[in-house]
C-alpha cells in the first residue's frame, strides 16, 4: 500500500524526541517528477523541510547551501541522516523510499536521527 501524497504543503511530525512532545515542522511535499527534480535547487533557504517521494538518493549540484538529508523507509522510520555540502552526490540507500531535506544543522534540533519515526500530515 503506497502513500498518496500530492505536491503541496503539509507538516513533518517528529516522534520520539527524547520522550518530550512531538516536534512539528512546516513541510513542502514534492511527489511529481518536476517538483522532485527541482527540490531545493537555486534556493538560499527553506522554511522547514521538503519531502521528496519516491526517492532514495539526492545530489547537491547547483545548490547554494549545505543541507541535512534524512532517508526514510516505507514506514517513515529514519534510516540515516547526513549533512551534504553543495556539489555532492549522495549514495542511494536501498531501503529508503522517501527523503527529507532541510538546512544543515536543523534536523539535530528537531530530534531527527536514525531510528526515529516521523509522520507526514497534509
Amino acid at each position: 500500500m503506497g502513500r498518496q501524497w500530492r505536491d503541496g504543503r503539509g507538516e513533518l511530525v517528529v516522534h520520539g524526541n527524547g520522550g518530550g512532545p512531538a516536534v512539528r515542522v512546516p513541510l513542502e511535499i514534492a511527489t511529481s517528477y518536476r517538483a522532485r527534480t527541482r527540490g531545493l535547487l537555486g534556493r538560499d533557504s527553506v522554511e522547514g523541510a521538503i519531502l521528496l517521494s519516491p526517492a532514495n538518493s539526492v545530489h547537491t549540484f547547483r545548490m547554494r547551501m549545505p543541507i541535512d538529508v534524512a532517508y526514510l523507509d516505507r514506514d517513515l522510520r529514519v534510516i540515516a541522516v547526513r549533512t551534504m555540502r553543495p556539489g555532492r552526490l549522495g549514495m542511494p540507500r536501498l531501503r529508503a523510499r522517501h527523503v527529507v531535506e532541510a538546512e544543515a544543522g536543523v534536523m539535530a534540533e528537531w530530534g531527527v536521527r536514525e531510528g526515529v519515526l516521523v509522520e507526514v500530515t497534509t
